[in-house]
This record gives C-alpha cells, sequence and structure tokens, in this order.
C-alpha cells in the first residue's frame, strides 16, 4: 500500500505490529517485559481480556450511533461548554496546524467525571456535571455512558498498574489519590462520517497529534483509518495503520507520561485518514487530578540524563492544550444569533 506523500516523496504506508497485553494473564513479569517493549519502540498497543464484555461494548457503539444520526439541530442543542463536555461539531478541532487547512472532518462528544454544581471540586477547569441529551430523544443514553464510564476507569487503572512498574516504581504509584485516585477522565465519542481525506491538500479525519495525557485507551469498529508515525522527526514521515482487534482496546501513552519519564516512554504521533466509509470510534483520555504536579520521576533521571521538562500541574498543562486545539466557543454563540 503507497502513495504519494504532498511533498512528491513517496510513502509506503504499512499495518504497524503491535504487542498485545493479556489483563487475565497470571505472568506479570511477562505483560511488563511486553508493555515496555512497546512503550520504548512506539507508545502504542493492544489491550485484551479487560472484563468489560463484547455485548455491552455493542451498546455503547449502538448508542453512539443513535445521538450521532440525530438531525444537527438537535446536536447543536448540547454544544460543548466551557468544560469540555458536550457535542463538538466537524471541523470544530484543529489539531496539526502546520498542515491542516481545515478542522478535523469529525464529530465527537465529550463526557467527563460527573461532579455536581454545588460541589466546591466543580469549580475545576475539567470538573463539573456533563451535558445530557433528552432522555426523552435517547432512552438510557446517559446510563449506559456513565456505567462505561466507570468500566473503562478500571482498566485504564489496571494498564497504569503494569506501566509502574515498567518504570521501575511501587505498583499502586499511579493509584494515589493525587494522581488517578480523583483523575480527570473524559469520554470522548467520536464519528467520521464518510469523507476522503486527502493530506496533499490538509484534509484529515483527525490531524496528526500526539495525546495530552497520561493513557488513552480506544475502542473503534472494524474500519481502518488509525496511523501511527514512530518517527516524528523523519522527513518525510511514515505512516503506519494501526489494525481494529475485536474486543481490544488500541492503547496509547500520552505527553505527561512522556514528560514523567523524560521521554524515556513515546507520546507517539497519530492521525486518521478518511476512505470513504463512516468510521465511529470511543476514546478514553486518562489524566491524573488537577493538582498533580507532573514531575521527572527519580527512576528516570541521572547525572548523564537530567530532566528534560520543568514540573507543571496537570489542569493547567490541559487547559493549554484544550485552547491551542478547540475552536473558541463565541463562534458559534455568533452563527447562532
Amino acid at each position: 500500500m503507497g502513495k504519494q506523500s504532498g511533498n512528491g516523496a513517496f510513502e509506503v504506508t504499512k499495518v504497524s505490529s503491535l504487542n498485545c497485553i493479556d489483563l487475565s494473564c497470571s505472568d506479570v513479569h511477562q505483560s511488563v517485559a511486553l508493555l515496555k517493549q512497546a512503550c520504548l519502540d512506539c507508545g502504542f498497543f493492544y489491550v485484551i481480556n479487560h472484563g468489560i464484555s463484547s455485548e455491552f461494548m455493542e451498546e455503547v457503539f449502538e448508542q453512539s450511533k443513535r445521538f450521532f444520526n440525530l438531525p444537527v439541530g438537535e446536536k447543536m442543542k448540547v454544544l460543548r461548554n466551557e468544560k469540555h463536555r458536550g457535542y463538538t461539531p466537524l471541523l470544530d478541532e484543529l489539531l496539526d496546524t502546520g498542515n491542516q487547512l481545515h478542522g478535523d472532518y469529525k464529530e465527537g462528544y465529550y463526557i467527563g467525571v460527573e461532579v455536581p454544581e454545588d460541589d466546591p471540586e466543580a469549580q475545576k477547569p475539567f470538573y463539573g456535571p456533563n451535558v445530557w441529551p433528552a432522555s426523552e430523544i435517547l432512552p438510557g443514553w446517559r446510563e449506559t455512558m456513565e456505567k462505561y464510564h466507570q468500566k473503562a476507569l478500571e482498566v485504564a487503572k489496571s494498564v497504569a498498574r503494569i506501566i509502574a512498574l515498567a518504570l521501575d516504581l511501587e505498583i499502586d504509584f499511579f493509584d494515589k489519590p493525587e494522581m488517578l485516585g480523583k483523575p480527570i477522565a473524559t469520554l470522548r465519542l467520536l464519528h467520521y462520517g464518510g469523507e476522503v481525506s486527502d493530506p496533499s491538500r490538509g484534509m484529515y479525519g483527525a490531524g496528526a497529534h500526539s495525546d495530552y495525557g497520561l493513557i488513552t485507551l480506544l475502542a473503534t469498529d472494524d474500519v481502518l483509518g488509525l496511523q501511527i508515525c514512530k518517527d516524528k522527526d523523519a522527513s518525510p514521515r511514515v505512516w503506519e495503520y494501526v489494525a481494529p482487534v475485536k474486543g481490544a482496546f488500541i492503547v496509547n501513552l500520552g505527553d505527561m507520561l512522556e514528560r514523567w519519564s523524560n521521554c524515556i516512554f513515546k507520546s507517539t504521533l497519530h492521525r486518521v485518514l478518511g476512505n470513504g466509509q463512516q468510521r465511529y470510534s470511543i476514546a478514553y483520555f486518562v489524566e491524573p487530578s488537577h493538582d498533580c504536579l507532573v514531575e521527572c520521576l527519580p527512576s528516570c533521571k541521572s547525572d548523564e540524563n537530567p530532566p528534560k521538562f520543568p514540573p507543571i500541574k496537570c489542569g493547567t498543562y490541559l487547559s493549554q492544550r484544550y485552547s491551542d486545539t478547540h475552536t473558541d466557543l463565541s463562534t458559534y454563540r455568533a452563527e447562532q444569533t
């Protein structure tokens, strides 16, 4: 499989071979070794036997499709707010300003940690009440998504424990209250509408980017679209497809884990190319608490390898990254007046 890239160089696109972590495996050393190799190589791997049934996953995808099939006017009633909850329309997000002429050819829906309006914690940028479609329009929708949010967090915590061991940390390092005890965990439903991407014209399902946080769990349908670039500094960049595996999560490391590990573990560039088919995926972004200080881990620095990044609070870092990549909400308000 190959195509001409925008700068005239011929770009070969193959399907990447990723390690597979079995969460039901009793051999922890094997799991740690496989995960460590994946994190050093490309920062992407599969997770199987994670405890979420295929029947429930199918229900979540079906409910996602029900929402995206609603009329645009109905979806705009739950437009995302300042807390990044709710609907993100087509072209709302611009991830690769250097190569994209327009925003991403995808629509999405953000669901975060549910915190009541009158709770002091709701003052934090990524905590607060969620935005939900009316139950008479989508009965059972909220319940399905809340249940999935809880189940996915448990999977993420299991993966984080293996990551901790791979970094020579205590197994419960990421379980602390300031880490995943009070996480910023965001579920995002995604729909790619069937446009054909054309990198030479700056058109992408999702532009090239790395994720912001600790780890991301991605569930996909069976439509090929996700690509990874193992070496972002190569010219031209070489992109490899990540094949969907039924029942598996595709897991990737985020920029915060790269900072924590002093670049020992990789947060890898990835993008989505549309091929004319509709595509649905469900991303679950996991970050530590707002007040967690992300700084180089003791096991990842030395006199020869000093910290590459200054310490930064998680909430501060995330707020800036979201602001850099999303359309200003005032644009939508102006369109509606």
